[in-house]
């Protein structure tokens, strides 16, 4: 038996949009969503299922994490549902509800690229295993997004940072002053980690900067700032010239 405080953990903060035109299996499965979920919303049918999810964007500026929904209902059908939710947000988690003889419709539902199928009569164990699934598919695409949208904070070797919007370098926890050259040389080295830049391109860099920076000064100015850098951070490229080795740790 599924484990409630494991769902509850996934789901808590989650919103949730259930179309199915039957009254008692749409109110008893509501009801049952309300444990889980923040917010739990219901349509009796795909074309009110549409207005409550473009009214729930408009209202919330996002939309719902996850549709449940049947394949027959009345005026618009649960694959047209799909369809229009797709055309709005293609990331969109759903999960369709069929009974047996709706097998015509699971190709085209399949091909559209939906989350899972469950079957009338609906097991409601089976039905929250793949909410579940669902959730921690969320969980963990909203973990990433947030890493990837956090992309002015670089790392470094061991556990210091340099964060491109401030300008900080912290080593070990502790801020390192830094010139406005270090900066602007560590600006260009971190927007492509990996990436070798040639000394050509360093003293074009702070050119166009209206900076004047030689070779003989890049090597004084690297010198200097793998004084204050964990061990490693850049390395030279002989007579080629530098890049920002990506964290090993």
């Amino acid at each position: 038996m599924l484990n409630s405080k494991e769902l509850l953990t996934h789901t808590k903060g989650l919103s949730i949009l259930f179309a199915e035109d039957h009254d008692d299996l749409r109110d008893n499965t509501r009801e049952i969503l309300k444990t889980f979920f923040d917010q739990v919303h219901s349509a009796t049918n795909g074309e009110e299922a549409i207005r409550k999810y473009k009214e729930f964007y408009l209202k919330e500026s996002k939309y719902y994490d996850i549709i449940l929904s049947d394949i027959q209902m009345p005026r618009v059908n649960g694959v047209e549902l799909v369809e229009s939710i797709y055309n709005i947000n293609p990331d969109q988690i759903v999960i369709i509800v069929s009974a047996y003889d709706d097998t015509k419709y699971l190709l085209p539902l399949i091909n559209l690229g939906i989350e899972q199928f469950i079957k009338k009569p609906i097991d409601y164990q089976d039905l929250l295993k793949v909410l579940l699934n669902a959730s921690k598919k969320l969980t963990a695409a909203n973990t990433k997004e947030v890493v990837s949208k956090n992309t002015s904070i670089v790392k470094l070797n061991g556990s210091s940072t340099f964060n491109k919007d401030t300008n900080i370098l912290l080593v070990n926890g502790s801020m390192v002053t830094l010139t406005k050259y270090e900066i602007i040389f560590l600006q260009l080295l971190s927007d492509k980690i990996g990436m070798i830049h040639s000394n050509e391109d360093i003293t074009n860099h702070y050119s166009e900067l209206n900076e004047n920076l030689d070779i003989v000064n890049i090597r004084k100015l690297v010198s200097k700032l793998r004084k204050k850098l964990p061990e490693n951070s850049i390395e030279s490229i002989y007579a080629v010239g530098y890049r920002m080795v990506p964290n090993q740790y």
